[in-house]
């Protein structure tokens, strides 16, 4: 068995083949956390030269409003005028911690040869997971990709549940899993760093009813990866 480490942020390994890309292939998602939600996901193959982000520099207006209230529209019209073969919300709805869900994507006749996974994490202001435009491999085998979150840099990480979702509306949109808590006084300022970059993790506090922040501690932290990407190529 071979393996193959291919970038420091999305591991990824080589279980048999070699890199290029695939017509017909399957993309299961892994949601590796304890106590993290992911909205709807969107997975895309996408043509070469074109990315949904990139560390160290601005987030667009479609990567905010996903990493901001998990909206993919605006990405998906993005990808769609680029002639991306488009997979949206393949786990019907928020992707539990230690679920998965899984979607065949066919990009025969296609210049799709990239590709990418992004989700938002709840509860955050702006985190989300990307796998940002891998090289889609085509001998058959099992590639695994570990990917960590990211900071869309685009809303401060202050930890209120305040219902807020819509981009440049302050606060977090739901914590699905009802560990929250209420009356924080909002754990930071805004963001020191305004571009794409690896997200600190949620702080919390262990206020139920009061603190800096209305996540908990003990639920709503994560170590890096986040979400873990299969790609089978038979």
């Amino acid at each position: 068995m071979k393996v193959f480490l291919k970038s420091a942020v999305a591991a990824a390994i080589l279980l048999s083949g070699v890199s290029a890309h695939a017509a017909q292939f399957n993309v299961r998602v892994v949601n590796l956390t304890n106590g993290i939600y992911f909205t709807p996901l969107l997975v895309t193959a996408h043509p070469a030269g074109s990315s949904l982000f990139s560390t160290g520099q601005p987030a667009s207006a479609s990567l905010q409003a996903m990493a901001e209230g998990g909206d993919i529209s605006g990405l998906v019209t993005d990808l769609t005028a680029l002639g991306a073969t488009n997979a949206e919300n393949p786990a019907g709805g928020l992707l539990a911690p230690a679920s998965s869900t899984n979607v065949d994507l066919d990009t025969d006749g296609t210049a799709n040869v990239l590709l990418s996974v992004v989700g938002m994490l709840l509860p955050t202001n702006d985190a989300f997971a990307g796998l940002n435009g891998i090289t889609i491999p085509t001998n058959p085998g099992t590639y695994i990709y570990n990917v960590p979150a990211y900071d869309a840099g685009t809303e401060a990480n202050d930890e209120l549940v305040t219902g807020g979702g819509a981009p440049g509306a302050a606060g977090i949109p739901a914590d699905p899993g009802g560990a929250n808590g209420t009356g924080g006084t909002g754990s930071a300022g805004p963001d020191v760093n305004p571009n794409v970059h690896i997200h600190r993790n949620n702080l919390g506090d262990s206020d139920p009813t009061g603190g800096t922040s209305d996540l908990d501690n003990t639920v709503h932290r994560w170590l890096n990866p986040v979400i873990r990407v299969v790609v089978t190529v038979q």
